[in-house]
């Protein structure tokens, strides 16, 4: 110890532990070329053996506890979920009375970057599905002589189902996360609390321009996204079943109804809807760390995938039920 001039908490630790071993191997420690202050932190730590029973030992929690913890979880969850959707509600009804803190320049702005940025990736998505249906079909109704039907196929299937359903998840991926990563973003450098401190709603300012922008998008996109499908139908269609491009939109052109065209478009509305409101949900909800804001990010798709899927599995019933 000669020449030291300074010593913290982690030299008393790391001489305590030295004792400590010496204790059980029986060896004699000697503590005299230590420096005063050290010799007396050590006496004072020595002076009352600790407590066996003192320290707290960690308990795996029962099946019964984990399961508690994971319905007030859910349920906390339910909660903030219901009061965002309540919340979103008001802003928009202020929206309608002209009362809300909103700005069409940040909303046409998110739907430059919802629509026409995003229509490579769904042109490129959408047509795979429409070859995949029409390969699909060919196959299996040129065994019942029947290849003439893969185009009222590719048609039903498109407009109702893969193209809005397709979409939706792509956005979900692309703009869900993105909208969460900015909010929870935001959120760790405080900008929205430095938005309510000025009085601004960030749920108007930041959340509503962001939801209505998907919403009115997502019908154009799918509309993008049948026409690009169907050109996909049509390249199998020509070059493996040698049909006509004349015979091929003809029978698109009868086998999609009005009806299935606005159900599409009716789906694909709502799942933007779902996109959006999983993301900002996500992102408001983001901790104060890095990590958090990926938490958040990963979530958000998550939970709008799951969303979307669900939904339109109730969406079919309903039509079935209903006939549509």
């Amino acid at each position: 110890m000669t020449g030291l001039t300074g010593w913290d908490s982690r030299l008393v630790a790391f001489i305590n532990r030295c004792v400590g071993l010496c204790r059980d191997r029986n060896m004699n420690f000697r503590s005299d070329g230590l420096p005063e202050g050290v010799r007396r932190l050590l006496r004072l730590a020595n002076a009352v053996p600790e407590n066996k029973d003192a320290r707290l030992t960690a308990t795996e929690p029962g099946f019964l506890a984990r399961l508690a913890e994971h319905a007030i979880k859910g349920w906390q969850d339910a909660k903030g979920l219901v009061s965002f959707l309540g919340e979103n509600v008001l802003a928009f009804l202020n929206l309608l009375r002209g009362r809300a803190q909103f700005r069409w320049a940040d909303a046409f702005l998110v739907m430059e970057q919802c629509g026409p940025q995003a229509l490579g990736i769904v042109a490129l998505i959408n047509c795979l599905v429409g070859l995949i249906l029409a390969f699909v079909g060919a196959i299996e109704l040129q065994r019942f002589g029947a290849s003439i039907y893969v185009s009222d196929l590719v048609g039903i299937a498109t407009v109702r189902e893969m193209a809005c359903i397709m979409t939706g998840i792509i956005l979900c991926g692309r703009t869900g996360a993105a909208f969460a990563a900015q909010l929870g973003t935001m959120k760790v450098n405080e900008e929205i609390s430095a938005l309510q401190t000025f009085g601004i709603s960030p749920l108007e300012f930041l959340v509503l321009p962001r939801m209505v922008a998907l919403i009115l998008i997502m019908p154009f996109l799918c509309v993008f996204a049948d026409l690009i499908s169907i050109s996909g139908g049509f390249l199998v269609s020509v070059s493996m079943l040698d049909m006509s491009p004349t015979v091929y939109f003809g029978r698109i052109v009868h086998a999609i109804q009005l009806k299935s065209f606005l159900l599409g478009i009716g789906k694909g509305t709502f799942f933007g809807f779902l996109v959006a409101f999983a993301g900002c949900l996500r992102g408001m909800q983001s901790g104060s760390s890095a990590a958090a804001v990926g938490e958040a990010t990963t979530s958000a798709v998550v939970t709008g995938i799951t969303a979307i899927v669900a939904s339109d599995g109730v969406f079919a019933v309903l039509t079935n039920a209903l006939h549509i």
